[in-house]
């Protein structure tokens, strides 16, 4: 019954969005706008109100036997469920973008009407998806939350990105706060997600680009090049492409995730196939197409202007644009090759990394050179930008100033390399990897503490300053983990050790405590480090028979400073007395948690920072702009 009422309240939202998105168009009544789309929300939030009850009391789609907690999770477990809680958090950005209507206003007006049919499209998907259901394998709540949050904020930049098109103008100040506010809990999604993967899943890694995992990446990469685009009047062109593609690979990436996930010969439920394969059709012809014309449009409606856009900005917005295609062509490859080979493939971890390791370390590099390299603004005359001090004028955009810019953090970058060269062969990858850190953090570190002419620097500038070293930061901590990990998998029965890495890790006991509703198997194990025993673990293994899904790993972990001891059970004996162990010490795991924290902090610093004080005038301008004489139009031969 709660079901039932759950999807009748999803097909009252779709006509609900549909008003809102006609009232936007209208001059009068202003109100019914704004108040079609709370009702919207509403709706919303009775659907999954009445699916969670739905759940808690197993009203029909329940599983017996699965913990409360992982039913109610499972709203972001499965595609009808991520859907439905995708839907929440779009009506509740759709309801705060548009609390207010401005009168006579174009661009307001056909953004949210771009929002609104967005949410009413995917009210009729949600209701033709069906009812949630509780996954077979509960493996715990996972970010989701913050990940459908962040993912469905970028509706609003998508929409002003249709307003641009349409109307030829834009607000890019608008774009870029919306962006924002998507890419902080994206990034903290993508972070917790990988923490929650290494601490609760038992398979010893952070990343394995799962589908999901790669479905968070693609818009978090094209919002980052949009967050850098928009302030940049040279790169009007990009906005509106990067805004409309960052959202839409939002769904496509999550009809993409259901595809791989499903089991072979049923890629999706039956009540989901015409839905994902229309939307999956729409999604997929949409973004081409934006790809394919919307700079091409935009560049007729934008009036011709001398300025001409940063190299380093432009090659690091490309770079962002063609790692985000190189992960949605992986997400491609299962389903195209079960189309044409009738077999299922997949872009495992060597594709990957094989492919977007060299653009990542491209990226580190352009993240140093732009901290130190000062760049004129737009409409500047001469390429040359002037900052005002006491002693005189610096010319930082020079090449002469390029150098002296960059000349310090490039001798602290080699001087790492070398440093870590003489202590021991490490591996190449890690040592690319460690110097270009260096690289970005001693330029940023210079960058903050430089006294620029009397320019005061932004909380906005110094947010993204900060984030660009927590990049830095996770980058070392991803490296080391990876190139300097030991680890050892070995069946021991009690009694028996497993050394890695410096530890001895012992098998005291093995546990056994089943309900009704689910059996635990635990490895008491003991760690020791020079003969002694510095902690004792217990690595579990559980059982939810009623779900029919495999055993639960949920490994130990033991954080240090400068490493993880991480310990799983991926096995037990029959005889109760032996388990397979999986021991591992991986380096530098709390640095990435905290270059998690740095980022997401460095961006909301960014979000709550205004604009800062105006720059100092070239010398000689007397507080005016500089004038730029516009280039004539070449003679038609």
């Amino acid at each position: 019954m709660t079901a039932a009422l759950g999807t009748a309240a999803l097909w009252c939202g779709l006509p609900a969005s549909l008003v809102s998105a006609l009232a936007w168009q209208r001059a009068r009544p202003a109100a019914l706008a704004v108040r079609a789309g709370r009702a919207a929300l509403g709706c919303a939030v009775l659907a999954v109100a009445l699916q969670v009850t739905g759940l808690i009391g197993h009203g029909g789609h329940g599983v017996h036997g699965v913990p409360l907690s992982y039913m109610v999770t499972s709203l972001w477990s499965a595609l009808e469920a991520s859907l439905l809680l995708w839907l929440l958090a779009l009506t509740g950005v759709a309801a705060v973008a548009g609390r207010r209507r401005r009168p006579g206003d174009r661009l307001q007006s056909v953004a949210m009407a771009a929002v609104m049919l967005v949410c009413a499209v995917f009210f009729a998907v949600s209701a033709l998806t069906g009812p949630p259901v509780v996954p077979a394998a509960a493996d715990g709540p996972g970010p989701g939350a913050l990940l459908h949050l962040g993912s469905a904020a970028l509706a609003v930049p998508f929409g002003h990105g249709v307003a641009w098109l349409v109307t030829g103008r834009t607000e890019t100040g608008t774009i870029r706060r919306w962006t924002l506010a998507a890419w902080v809990p994206l990034t903290a999604g993508i972070v917790l997600g990988a923490w929650w993967s290494y601490r609760a899943l038992g398979w010893g890694g952070s990343w394995e680009w799962d589908p999901v995992e790669n479905g968070a990446l693609m818009p978090w990469l094209l919002a980052t090049a949009l967050l850098h685009a928009a302030p940049s009047r040279a790169m009007r062109p990009w906005v509106a492409p990067l805004a409309l593609a960052a959202f839409l690979l939002v769904p496509f990436g999550m009809f993409l995730a259901a595809h791989d996930t499903a089991p072979p010969g049923s890629a999706l439920p039956v009540t989901v196939l015409p839905v994902t394969a229309l939307a999956g059709a729409a999604l997929l012809a949409a973004l081409t197409v934006t790809l394919a014309g919307a700079r091409a449009l935009l560049a007729r409606c934008e009036p011709r202007h001398p300025a001409r856009p940063d190299p380093l900005l432009l090659l690091g917005c490309a770079l962002l644009t063609v790692l985000a295609g190189t992960v949605l062509l992986g997400l491609l490859l299962p389903p195209a090759a079960e189309l044409l080979r009738g077999e299922r493939a997949q872009a495992g971890p060597p594709y990957y990394e094989g492919t977007l390791v060299p653009g990542l370390l491209a990226l580190l590099a352009l993240m140093g050179a732009a901290a130190r390299v000062r760049h004129p603004r737009d409409g500047t005359a001469g390429g040359t930008r002037h900052w005002g001090t006491a002693g005189g004028t610096r010319h930082w955009g020079t090449a002469t100033g390029a150098r002296r810019g960059l000349a310090w953090p490039l001798a602290v970058g080699a001087g790492t390399v070398a440093a870590l060269a003489l202590t021991g062969p490490p591996p190449v990858m890690a040592l690319a990897v460690f110097g270009l850190a260096a690289f970005v953090l001693a330029a940023v570190a210079g960058r903050l503490l430089a006294r620029t002419g009397g320019e005061p620097m932004g909380l906005r500038r110094a947010g993204g300053l900060v984030a660009h070293a927590g990049i830095a930061l996770a980058a070392v901590a991803v490296a080391a983990s990876s190139g300097y990990a030991e680890e050892a998998t070995a069946r021991v029965w009690t009694g028996g050790s497993v050394p890695a890495g410096g530890y001895t890790v012992r098998l005291e006991a093995v546990e056994r405590d089943a309900d009704a509703t689910a059996t635990t198997i635990t490895a008491v194990v003991s760690a020791a480090r020079e003969g002694t025993v510095v902690d004792v673990l217990r690595p579990s293994l559980t059982s939810y028979p009623a779900s029919g899904g495999p055993p639960v790993a949920r490994p130990a972990v033991r954080s240090v400073l400068l490493h993880d001891l991480y310990v799983s059970v991926t096995d037990v004996g029959d005889d109760g007395r032996s388990a397979v162990l999986r021991v591992a010490v991986n380096p530098f795991m709390s640095l990435l948690w905290a270059s998690g924290a740095i980022i997401a902090l460095g961006g909301l610093l960014a979000l709550i920072g205004g604009r800062g004080r105006p720059r100092t005038p070239p010398p000689g301008s007397h507080g005016r702009r500089a004038s730029v004489p516009r280039p004539r139009r070449a003679a038609a031969m």
